[in-house]
Order: structure tokens, then C-alpha cells, then sequence
């Protein structure tokens, strides 16, 4: 079985450490400076120059990590979700400024949700819960996803509680853009198979199939979200890069752990197991 390329998410102040490796070959890079809204309404450009100087010959395949604090993609505030769309806007101008291809954005699927999902069905006109998650979402992101498409960017949304894969799916797909796709963080999704109950992480994989285009590379112990290094939780990596070679699409696949100083480590595991290079 074949071993797959692994990048990193990183901020802008990790990238001296790790620029050789990510150039040398050609690895994907998500940087995740931009999560904070605060820098996004801020001087953004100067560390766009940054990254940029930092990155001078790379060749891979660039991201950012979007906003995803107090800015729910599903938010029903008709006040409120004007501001919402602007914040996700700006990170837009920030991947063309940068050249960056891809964002993540964050699931808006709950726990809750999936348990509360099938109490509400439609009535008459009434949409049910699960149609009223969508429009929500449309609303906030409709701009945003049309103007990512402009760009050239891909939007994949990131499972957080996710319990049930499909429901990210059927989002993605409602907007019928290539612009928007899947993401999947296999922290999170040992978190809700150990907690919640979801399927595990090679599942989430195998029902994303060929709308899968970026992997957040995390281990943990289905209780948490810990992200560790691959090999010190409890997922089953095996399985997950099984999955992840029999898809018919190639995902970014980026570690992202807590301290990017242990990207060694994990590379060593994933080398020592066959599983990537």
C-alpha cells in the first residue's frame, strides 16, 4: 500500500521551523493565523507579507484556516448575519491576497441537534429542523461560497460535534458549487464516535468520499480533543489511511497538533507504520 504526503497547519510563527520540509516536498500548508477575527479587522496584510516572505518557492497547496469563533455559520439573526457573512468575506480577501486555494470553515451540526432533529419534521410549509439548519446556513453563506468560487477557493467544512457524516454532506451539496466540500478532523471524529456515538473515523472518511478535499491529522482518545501527535491516542490509522487510499480524490492531509514541535514525532509514527512520508 502506497504511503501518503502529509503537510502541516500552521501559524505564521511556525513556518521558519518546518519551511524547508514543507518546500523540499511540496507539502500542503493550512495557515491558521486567520481563525481570529481580530486580525481579520486588523493590520491582516502585514502578516499576509509575512507568511508570503516566509513562503518564498513554495510550491504546495495553500490554506487557511477560517474564523469559527462567535461567528456560526448557521446563525438565524437576520440582525445579526450580515456581520457574520462580512467576517467570512474578509478571510476571502486574505486567500487572495495570500494565494491560497482552500478555507476551513467549522460544521454547525450539534449534538443536539442530532438528537433533536427527527422531533421537528415538516408541516405544511414549516420546514423541519433539518431544513431550517440549511436555509440558516444559506443565508450566512450563500455570498460567501459564490464569491469563494470567483476566487477559486474551495470552502470545506469542518466536523466539530458531528455525529451522523451525512449531514455535512447533504449541506455541501445544497449549495451545488464545486466551492464548497468536505473537511474532516479525525480528533473530533474520535471524539464523537467515543463519546457520542458516532460511527469512527475511517466511516467518516468512507461517507465523505469524493466531496473529501482536506484531512486535520490528529489523534486522541475519544474523549477529548486532544491533539496529540499520531500513535500516543487511541485511533485506528490503519483503517483511517485505508479509507483515505481508496478514495477516488486526493484531500489535503495536514497534521494539526497542539505543539506544532511535535510534527517529528508524529512523522516518525506515520513513516514507521507505512502510513505516509
Amino acid at each position: 500500500m502506497s504511503a501518503l504526503k502529509i503537510g502541516a497547519a500552521l501559524t505564521t510563527a511556525d513556518l521558519p521551523g518546518y519551511r524547508d520540509w514543507l518546500i523540499e516536498d511540496e507539502r500542503d500548508l493550512e495557515i491558521q493565523d486567520f481563525i481570529s477575527t481580530e486580525l481579520l479587522f486588523s493590520d491582516w496584510q502585514a502578516r499576509v507579507d509575512e507568511a508570503k516572505k516566509l513562503l518564498d518557492g513554495f510550491t504546495g497547496r495553500l490554506g487557511i484556516h477560517g474564523p469559527f469563533w462567535g461567528v456560526p455559520i448557521d446563525n438565524n439573526d437576520p440582525e445579526i448575519r450580515p456581520i457574520i457573512t462580512r467576517r467570512y468575506l474578509r478571510a476571502l480577501d486574505v486567500c487572495e491576497a495570500l494565494g491560497a486555494t482552500q478555507m476551513v470553515v467549522h460544521s454547525p451540526y450539534s449534538t443536539w441537534d442530532y438528537n433533536n432533529f427527527d422531533n421537528r419534521p415538516r408541516v405544511g410549509n414549516t420546514p423541519s429542523a433539518r431544513e431550517e439548519k440549511i436555509e440558516n446556513v444559506h443565508a450566512v453563506m450563500r455570498t460567501v461560497v459564490s464569491r469563494a468560487a470567483d476566487l477559486g477557493v474551495t470552502l470545506v467544512i469542518e466536523n466539530i460535534e458531528d455525529i451522523n457524516p451525512m449531514d455535512r454532506k447533504e449541506l455541501a451539496a445544497s449549495f451545488n458549487s464545486d466551492a464548497i466540500k468536505l473537511s474532516i478532523d479525525t480528533g473530533h471524529a474520535h471524539y464523537a464516535h467515543g463519546s457520542t456515538g458516532a460511527p469512527p473515523v475511517d466511516y467518516f472518511v468512507r461517507q465523505a468520499g469524493d466531496m473529501l478535499d482536506h484531512v486535520h491529522l490528529q489523534d486522541a482518545d475519544g474523549y477529548a480533543d486532544r491533539h496529540w501527535a499520531p500513535g500516543r491516542g487511541t485511533i485506528r490509522w490503519h483503517a483511517v489511511f485505508e479509507a483515505l487510499r481508496d478514495l477516488p480524490v486526493s484531500p489535503r492531509l495536514v497534521l494539526e497538533l497542539r505543539d506544532s514541535a511535535d510534527i517529528p514525532e508524529a512523522m516518525r509514527y506515520l513513516e514507521g507504520e507505512g502510513l505516509a512520508v
